[in-house]
C-alpha cells in the first residue's frame, strides 16, 4: 500500500497592526495546532503590511510552494482592508461585488443597517470559482478561491471560519507529539539530541529552554511525527539516553 503524504499548509497574516505590535497575533497557534490535527500541518508563517504590491507577491509565491494557503486580516469595510483585491490581483482577475456574499449581509443587517461601508465587504473576485466561508459570527464572509482561502483577523471570527474551511479541505494524518521535561541546560543534551534525531530523522525533534525560578534552567524536549510507533520508539532511545548519563526528566 503506498504511503500517504500529508498535504502542507501556510498562513499569510496581514496588518501593520501586527508588524507595529499594537496587536498581538493570536491565530497562528490556533491555526497550526488544528491543521496539525486535520494533518495539513503549517509549514511557513509570513507577515506583511497593508501594501497591495507586497500582498501579491508574496501570495502568489506561497500558493505556489503549498497546497493550502490560509490569509487573515484586511477584509473589514475601511480604507486599509485591501486584502480581497489584493486576492484578485494576485489571481489576475476581476474584484467586484459578489452577489452572494452582498445578500448574506444584506440579510444580516437589514435595510436600514446596510450601509455602502458593509456592503463592501462583500467585494471580492468575482467571475472566477470561488466559495465563501462561512462567518457565524458577524456574517461578512470569507472566501476560497483555488487553494487559498481568505479569512478574518480577528480571532473570534477567524476561529469560526476556519470550523468551515476544515470541511472544505483535505486531510492528512494527523501529526503527534511526546514531550520530555529535561532538568538540565540545553548544552548538556546537545549531544544526546544529535544522536537520537540522526537514528529517527523523519521524526522533529526539538528542544526548547525554559528557567524557573526556583529550578534553574531546563528544557522541554518536543518529538512529533504521524507514525505514532516511530515516535515512541524515539521518545524511548531519548529517555534511555538522558537517563544512562544520570540526566533527571519527566515524561508529560
Amino acid at each position: 500500500m503506498e504511503k500517504q503524504v500529508n498535504k502542507t499548509s501556510s498562513l499569510l497574516i496581514i496588518g501593520n497592526e501586527i508588524l507595529s505590535g499594537r496587536t498581538q497575533d493570536k491565530n497562528t497557534q490556533y491555526i497550526g495546532e488544528k491543521m496539525s490535527d486535520h494533518g495539513a500541518p503549517l509549514r511557513q508563517v509570513r507577515v506583511v503590511p497593508d501594501i497591495e504590491d507586497v500582498i501579491v507577491a508574496t501570495l502568489n509565491e506561497m500558493r505556489a510552494r503549498f497546497d493550502y494557503v490560509f490569509t487573515t486580516g484586511g477584509i473589514g469595510p475601511t480604507h486599509d482592508d485591501i486584502t480581497a483585491a489584493s486576492v484578485a490581483k494576485a489571481f489576475g482577475v476581476e474584484f467586484g461585488r459578489h452577489d452572494g456574499a452582498y445578500a448574506v449581509l444584506h440579510e444580516y443587517y437589514g435595510d436600514a443597517d446596510f450601509t455602502d461601508a458593509r456592503a463592501s465587504m462583500a467585494n471580492m473576485p468575482v467571475h472566477v470559482d470561488l466559495d465563501l466561508i462561512d462567518n457565524p459570527v458577524s456574517a461578512a464572509p470569507g472566501f476560497r478561491i483555488e487553494n487559498v482561502f481568505v479569512m478574518a483577523g480577528v480571532p473570534k471570527i477567524m476561529q469560526g471560519m476556519l470550523d468551515h474551511v476544515l470541511t472544505m479541505i483535505e486531510g492528512g494524518q494527523p501529526t503527534l507529539a511526546r514531550t520530555v521535561m529535561v532538568e538540565s541546560p540545553e548544552s548538556e543534551i546537545a549531544a544526546l539530541l544529535a544522536v537520537v534525531q540522526d537514528a529517527f530523522p523523519h521524526v522533529d525533534i526539538g528542544s526548547y529552554p525554559q528557567f524557573k525560578q526556583n529550578a534553574g534552567w531546563g528544557v522541554s524536549v518536543v518529538l512529533r511525527s504521524v507514525e505514532a510507533d516511530m515516535l515512541d520508539r524515539a521518545q524511548a532511545m531519548l529517555v534511555d539516553a538522558l537517563s544512562q548519563n544520570g540526566i533527571s526528566l519527566k515524561i508529560m
